[in-house]
């Protein structure tokens, strides 16, 4: 007769196989696109990029003393952080704005809950595209239906607002989801007893909705502002690079783009890499200080 323990004992190794068969594909997944291309990074951060990108030459700290010391770096960050300040707030308030409208039990929720998350879906090129002609300064919609003749994305003083538009545009309908499905888990008897006890739509806002929602809010505020300092695509696709405002609307990506790719300096475009993930290292810190005095956990 078998050994039970020995039956279990099979039985438990044939289960930890399944399960390596299993897991093994996410894992050789990021160790090879996530895990190797950082480290890879870092290391190229180092290097000064050989020839052909061809071999790679141990300079240390020089590109990091070039990358600081580049009076364009520190004003692609900065134009990264004034595009994030357009971007983050704006989108979250407008987006809880409407999504607070979309909660209720109304006639279309559902179309305009679809119409406002469409931008979400669209490919950022049609996106691009569409932005670049309504803000045409001669042929624009924007300058016909205003009569004006402003230059929305070649003015280097506005043209960051510009582009911060879009990107509010881009994000309302992610936000305003994020935002509904927080709305349906606070308990309709919060706003009955206020209800009853005589408070305004307005003050069931700020004193039940607003708090209640503060754990979303911080996600959704914390998760655009990665995405708004690490933003590429919609500068990438708007701002030509012939565009005398390029310089006053760059972001830190497309710094990093244009050294690691146009350039072909590898070794320079990692070292901004690091400094802009360094940066949004501190600010995550921040945030999750802050988290425990703005947060409200009900």
């Amino acid at each position: 007769m078998k050994n039970p323990a020995k039956k279990r004992s099979a039985a438990a190794k044939n289960e930890a196989r399944w399960a390596w068969a299993f897991i093994l594909p996410t894992m050789l997944g990021l160790i090879i696109l996530n895990f190797y291309p950082v480290i890879d990074t870092v290391y190229q951060s180092f290097c000064k990029t050989g020839d052909f990108g061809k071999g790679n030459i141990w300079v240390g700290l020089a590109n990091y003393k070039t990358v600081l010391a580049n009076s364009e770096t520190w004003q692609s960050l900065w134009n990264t952080i004034k595009y994030a300040i357009i971007e983050v707030p704006f989108g979250v308030i407008i987006a809880l704005i409407l999504a607070v409208f979309l909660n209720k039990k109304l006639k279309g929720t559902s179309a305009f809950r679809t119409i406002f998350f469409l931008p979400m879906v669209c490919a950022p090129a049609a996106v691009a595209m569409v932005w670049k002609w309504l803000y045409n300064q001669q042929f624009g919609l924007l300058n016909n239906i205003f009569h004006t003749n402003i230059a929305w994305i070649s003015n280097p003083n506005i043209a960051w607002i510009s582009i911060g538009i879009i990107g509010v545009w881009s994000v309302i309908g992610y936000n305003m989801v994020l935002f509904i499905s927080g709305l349906q888990e606070i308990p309709g008897d919060y706003y009955e007893a206020a209800a009853i006890d005589g408070a305004t739509g307005v003050r069931q806002f700020f004193h039940i909705t607003v708090p209640l929602l503060s754990p979303t809010t911080f996600f959704i505020v914390q998760t655009r502002l990665i995405g708004a300092l690490t933003v590429f695509d919609l500068m990438f696709m708007v701002m030509d690079k012939t565009n005398i405002a390029l310089q006053k609307t760059q972001s830190i990506v497309y710094l990093f783009y244009t050294y690691a790719f146009t350039n072909g300096n590898k070794g320079y475009g990692a070292t901004i890499v690091v400094v802009l993930v360094v940066f949004i290292m501190i600010v995550t810190f921040i945030m999750q200080k802050a988290e425990k005095k703005l947060v409200f956990y009900n």
